[in-house]
Order: C-alpha cells, then sequence, then structure tokens
C-alpha cells in the first residue's frame, strides 16, 4: 500500500511512526509550511516534519492546497490513499479523488458528535464521560463522510484537552493502520453515518478561553481543563491578563467552612487561593501573569499582595 501522510501537531505524530514501522509505503508526508513560535518568534517545523525528514520521507508544506501544481504532485505520487490526521486545512473537492481510494481521516470524536476543528476541547467543555476517534472517508461536507472504524476512550475526570488528545492519538494510530488497510483490500466498506446525535466543535477562539467566574464551579473547572494548553484559559487582575491552569481538586489545608465569596472574589492563605464561582470558591491551580512564567497560585498572590476583596475579571 502506498500512502501520503497528511499531519501537521504532536497528536498526528503516533499515525505517522506507525505507518513508517508498517510493511506499507509511505511516499510523502503532507504537512503545513513552518511557522513562527515561542517568546523570539523563530521559525519552526511542524512535529510531522521532523519525523518525516528523520525517516527521509518527502515532505510537500504548499500554504494552500490550492496552490498551482499541488494537485499535479500528489497525482505523481501515485498513492493508493491518504492519510489524514489533523492536518490543519481543508481538502479542496478537487482533490479528494486524486488517490485511488481517496482520503481516510482520522478524527478525535465518537462522529457525528463534535464535528470540526476542536473536539476534545468541546467534549471536555460540555461535560463528556465518553470520547473516542473514528476513521472516515473525507467527503465535501465537514467531518459528514462515511465511517470505517471507531474506538471509545474514557474522559478522566483531571483530563485536559492536551492530555485527552494525547491519549487518542497514541490509540488512535492502530485504528487508522486497521481502517487503511481494510479499505484498500475492500475487507471494510464505509458506512453513513447516523443522523442523530449531530454537534458541532468550530475551533476556540482566544475570548472564548476568558473564565466566567458567574458560572458554577463545575462549569468553570470544565472551561479551564478544556482550554489547557490552547488557547489557554484566561481572567483579569488588576487589569491585566491572568492565564489560569487547571483548579487544584485538593482539600488539603483549606479553610473549614470555607469562606462565601461572591463570583471572582479572591481568598488567600498561606498554600492556596480561593476565587468564587456561582456555587462556591474553588481552588487555583498554577496562574501565568503577562510577561512571566507559570506559577503556584500561592506565590502569584503572595508577589501580587492580594488584599481581601479583591477580585478575578475586574476589568
Amino acid at each position: 500500500m502506498r500512502v501520503i501522510f497528511a499531519g501537521t501537531p504532536d497528536v498526528a505524530v503516533p499515525s505517522l511512526r506507525l505507518l513508517l514501522d508498517s510493511p506499507h509505503e509511505v511516499v510523502a508526508v503532507l504537512t503545513r509550511p513552518d511557522a513562527r513560535s515561542g517568546r523570539g518568534r523563530t521559525l519552526t517545523p511542524s512535529p510531522v516534519r521532523v519525523v518525516a525528514q528523520e525517516a527521509g520521507v518527502p515532505v510537500l508544506a504548499p500554504r494552500s492546497l490550492r496552490d498551482e501544481g499541488v494537485a499535479e504532485q500528489l497525482a505523481a505520487l501515485e498513492a493508493d490513499v491518504v492519510a489524514v490526521v489533523a492536518y490543519g486545512a481543508l481538502v479542496p473537492a478537487a482533490l479528494l479523488a486524486v488517490p485511488t481510494h481517496g482520503w481516510v481521516n482520522l478524527h478525535l470524536s465518537l462522529l457525528p458528535a463534535w464535528r470540526g476543528a476542536a473536539p476534545v476541547q468541546r467534549a471536555i467543555m460540555a461535560g463528556d464521560e465518553v470520547s473516542g476517534a473514528t476513521t472516515f472517508v473525507i467527503e465535501e461536507g465537514l467531518d459528514t463522510g462515511p465511517v470505517l472504524g471507531t474506538m471509545t476512550e474514557q474522559v478522566r475526570p483531571d483530563d485536559t484537552s492536551g492530555s485527552l488528545l494525547a491519549r487518542l492519538g497514541g490509540a488512535g494510530a492502530p485504528l487508522l493502520l486497521a481502517s487503511l488497510e481494510g479499505l484498500v483490500s475492500g475487507e471494510i466498506t464505509p458506512q453513513p453515518q447516523g443522523a442523530d446525535g449531530v454537534s458541532h466543535a468550530p475551533k476556540l477562539t482566544a475570548e472564548e478561553a476568558e473564565v466566567r467566574w458567574s458560572d458554577p464551579g463545575f462549569a468553570v473547572d470544565r472551561h479551564v481543563r478544556g482550554c489547557t494548553p490552547d488557547p489557554g484559559a484566561w481572567t483579569t487582575f488588576r487589569g491585566d491578563r491572568l492565564r489560569v491552569g487547571p483548579l487544584d481538586r485538593s482539600t488539603q489545608r483549606l479553610p473549614d467552612p470555607r469562606p462565601e465569596l461572591a463570583p471572582g472574589e479572591l481568598a488567600v492563605g498561606k498554600s492556596w487561593v480561593l476565587v468564587g464561582t456561582a456555587d462556591g470558591p474553588v481552588r487555583l491551580g498554577e496562574v501565568t501573569p503577562v510577561g512571566k512564567r507559570p506559577m503556584a497560585a500561592a506565590d502569584w498572590a503572595r508577589g501580587a499582595r492580594v488584599q481581601a476583596g479583591e477580585r478575578l475579571a475586574d476589568g
């Protein structure tokens, strides 16, 4: 089987490595162009590109799949199928028929739930207890194509989108390989997605990541975990942005009874910081002030000399 692999971030790497270790031939890797990252805004290759270059696999990184010559380059590779994991761009209709058996996507949700760019983030924010992955043949609609296979994964109470993405990326790799083999051999027939349970997962914006302390504590917890690490949950303090990491679930050394706090109001102890929500206080974990590294909330509060009655999201 001749395979083109299309992917970009870390979550796609397990699938690429499994294909490279398989009897099949990865004839090329398709990834997004190098992007600037870090404080120095250094031009950095995608994780998928790094692995491909280490393996000596040719890399294609067009700015757009609609660029002149892309279709011809892909057709010249004479691939049986394109395997897709978090490539990061829509595939034009004109390219879908270029490989013999089309493009097969490993999507990190149980379709038709959470169609779109941020399925794991949205699932955690919605409080889903079970997540998973689905392989399907890409068609013109957004994540609407016929299904080849699925796998399930329990969502843990402390999962962030980062930790769940990592588990699904690893566990989904064998599903993708089996789906490709089954499709090309004819042992698997793609099945239409069901019409029930459709939900959508558009990309999270930085504005959406702002914490609403007027929500109940469980919703704040889900929101922060769903936004960790990207785009990063945040609030404001004294007018400056403060990034908020996953809440601390420990009750050790907390006052009993807990103080009654208005939404966003802070209470500070020697080793803890509580913040009010709609139904009681929650304990902050790590926070990141502008221009600084992540730090324990108690260390931040001590350095900032937080006073009684001060609030987060203070405008």
